[in-house]
């Protein structure tokens, strides 16, 4: 009989060697449960193949055919990848609904002797229990905000965070983007749901009764959505806020966006926009000094002319509760440790 995980962190704490995910590749890189493995018994085009056989011509059909293709793509699998398994091996199978895919592969790999459990409802119901983690009640952890104007290093000061051990959640990380018009990174962003299972994967593991650090955002980091039970317990968290000069800053900000700041067609296209925002004049100056490549006076202009403005108008629409407020001297290596480690203390008071 499947099995019925009653909460997410029963199912992540599931305990079998290895977990299938028996969808196809397109749905599988949508979303799938932390850790587990692709192993289709049907591929994109087959399973397209098949529901259209079963719309337009006979669900009997569709499932004779359905099942030969499902039961030689399995084989392919056991005498594949899963050939090396020994007798012991406890697989944990999945599919959308927790029907005939993962039913009849479970089946395939318990005759064989294989100790092999399905998830009842599938992916279907890890997906609700991931919607009931963050769509839900209040999240139970401690969160405090890192804040500051951009180009502190607050990224970077999490990663040193997390190595001295505190609890962190690296939003821009999961949504591969640095947060801000200009940021965009190689690969493009998980989808919604993607983001959603890694950061419920991560708070899982997370120890309510420490702090727990996070990065201050808006409700979006590029195209992903934070979810409802994290952004409000980020709008009602304890701040602490890091400043540094310009010079350090914008030092910080041409080093980091090297990559954007040399790619003069994609930054033109990004900051053409803001003429709407800033005034054509600004908007100009900007790309006159695009065009002359110095890269460090656009990288202060633009801190000066639009971050830092945008920055002290949306301060303005909450009262944050400071915790403390840090300055850096300096953003290199041995200033983001000192400023890390002054970070650790104030946390260890909270």
């Amino acid at each position: 009989m499947p099995l019925t995980f009653p909460t997410l962190a029963d199912l992540l704490a599931h305990g079998y060697d290895t977990v299938i995910d028996v969808r196809s590749p397109a749905e599988f890189a949508e979303d799938h449960v932390p850790g587990a493995i692709n192993l289709p018994v049907l591929d994109d085009a087959e399973r397209a193949e098949v529901g259209t056989m079963y719309v337009q011509q006979s669900p009997f059909l569709a499932r004779k055919i359905g099942a030969a293709k499902v039961f030689r793509n399995a084989a392919d699998h056991i005498a594949g990848p899963l050939a090396h398994k020994e007798g012991g091996w406890r697989p944990l199978v999945y599919c959308w609904r927790g029907g005939q895919r993962s039913g009849s592969f479970t089946w395939m790999l318990q005759q064989i002797g294989w100790r092999a459990e399905s998830v009842a409802g599938g992916y279907q119901s890890y997906r609700r229990l991931i919607h009931a983690a963050l769509y839900g009640p209040p999240l139970p952890h401690r969160f405090v905000l890192l804040d500051g104007n951009t180009g502190t290093a607050k990224t970077d000061l999490l990663h040193r965070l997390a190595a001295r051990g505190v609890q962190v959640i690296d939003l821009e990380g999961l949504a591969n983007h640095r947060g801000s018009l200009l940021g965009e990174r190689p690969g493009g962003q998980p989808s919604q749901k993607g983001f959603e299972s890694a950061l419920a994967g991560i708070l899982d593991g997370l120890d309510p009764a420490r702090p727990v650090l996070v990065e201050a955002e808006s409700n979006k980091v590029g195209d992903i959505l934070i979810p409802p039970a994290l952004w409000l317990a980020m709008k009602a968290a304890p701040r602490i806020e890091v400043t540094a000069p310009l010079e350090a800053r914008t030092a910080y900000l041409t080093a980091a966006y090297h990559d954007i700041l040399s790619d003069a067609p994609r930054l033109t296209e990004r900051l053409r926009p803001l003429i709407a925002h800033r005034g054509r004049e600004v908007v100009e100056g900007w790309l006159a000094l695009l065009a002359a490549g110095d890269k460090p006076a656009l990288t202060r202009a633009l801190m000066e002319q639009h971050y830092d403005l945008a920055y002290a108008k949306s301060r303005k629409t909450y009262e944050p509760r400071l915790l403390a407020t840090i300055s850096a001297d300096s953003l290199d290596a041995d200033g983001q440790e000192q400023t890390a480690a002054r970070i650790d203390a104030t946390l260890a008071r909270y």
